[in-house]
C-alpha cells in the first residue's frame, strides 16, 4: 500500500474480504453489529480503509470491537495475539528517540501510528480489549501515555500475564524487540 495512501480496487476488495472473514470468525468481539453496515462505512471512507490496510500489513489483524453511539463510529483495534510484529523495537515518541545518544531505532510508536492514521490504545481501551481474549502473553504494547507521566520522562506499556493485565512504566527512549503497540481506528 505504501505512503501514497491509495489502494487499488483489487487491494480494497482483498482487504474487505479478509476483514469480513475475521469479523465473522470472531463474533464474540462485536455482538449485535452487522458486517453490512461496517462495510458500507468502510467503502465510504477510503482513507480509513487504507489505515486498516496498514494495520494489517504490519501484523495487527484489525477487527471491530465495538460501536460508539456518541460518535456513530465502529471501533477497529489490533487483535493479533501478540503485539504486531511490524511495529516493534520502537521508542515511545519523538522526544524519547531524539534523547537517545546511540543505538537509535528507526521510528517511534507515536510517529508510526500517526503515519498510519491510527492512535495508540489508552489503558482503558487495552483493558477492554483483554475482556475479549488474551493478548500480549509473550510481548508487550506501548499505551497512550497521560501527559503528567510523559512530562516526567516516562511512558506506559502493558501485557497480559498470570491471568491479568499489568500496566507498567518505562523511560520513553527505551525500546525492546518484544514491545510494539496496538492501535485503534474509529470508522
Amino acid at each position: 500500500m505504501g505512503s501514497n495512501k491509495k489502494m487499488s480496487k483489487e487491494q480494497r476488495v482483498e482487504l474487505l474480504s479478509l476483514l469480513q472473514t475475521r469479523f465473522e470468525e470472531n463474533r464474540n468481539r462485536h455482538s449485535g453489529i452487522g458486517w453490512d453496515k461496517v462495510q458500507a462505512k468502510l467503502e465510504n471512507s477510503p482513507e480509513k480503509l487504507w489505515s486498516l490496510g496498514e494495520m494489517e500489513r504490519t501484523g495487527g489483524e484489525p477487527d471491530v470491537i465495538g460501536y460508539s453511539e456518541a460518535t456513530h463510529e465502529y471501533l477497529f483495534v489490533d487483535c493479533s495475539a501478540e503485539s504486531p510484529g511490524g511495529r516493534r523495537s520502537l521508542c515511545y515518541d519523538r522526544e524519547g528517540l531524539e534523547s537517545r545518544k546511540k543505538f537509535k531505532p528507526e521510528n517511534t510508536a507515536e510517529d508510526l501510528a500517526a503515519s498510519m492514521g491510527i492512535t495508540l490504545l489508552t489503558e482503558e481501551e487495552y483493558r477492554a480489549l483483554q475482556d475479549l481474549g488474551e493478548f500480549d502473553r509473550k510481548t508487550s504494547s506501548w499505551l497512550k501515555t497521560p501527559p503528567a507521566v510523559r512530562e516526567l520522562g516516562g511512558a506506559l506499556f502493558a501485557d497480559f500475564r498470570y491471568g491479568r493485565v499489568f500496566i507498567y512504566h518505562n523511560s520513553a527512549p527505551s525500546y525492546y524487540a518484544a514491545r510494539g503497540f496496538r492501535g485503534i481506528l474509529r470508522v
